[in-house]
């Protein structure tokens, strides 16, 4: 299972999902359905962007949990 631990991040830098959305260049809605982990899909121009807003890398955003 790939979990998105955007949420956390945000909070780690006091950020809101609007602040994100302006730095980042997505829609609140597109950013709001990644945070929730409802995507199926993400692009790397998207994780870069985000980890750039962020300063963060991949690993601090998506985590790998097996399911048992």
């Amino acid at each position: 299972m790939i979990i998105i631990n955007l949420d956390v991040m945000m909070a780690k830098r006091k950020m809101s999902l609007g602040e994100l959305s302006d730095k980042v260049g997505i829609t609140l809605a597109n950013l709001s359905i990644l945070k929730n982990n409802k995507a199926k899909a993400v692009r790397f121009s998207t994780l870069d962007a985000i980890c750039r807003a962020l300063d963060c890398e991949v690993g601090d955003i998506i985590e790998y949990r097996r399911e048992d």
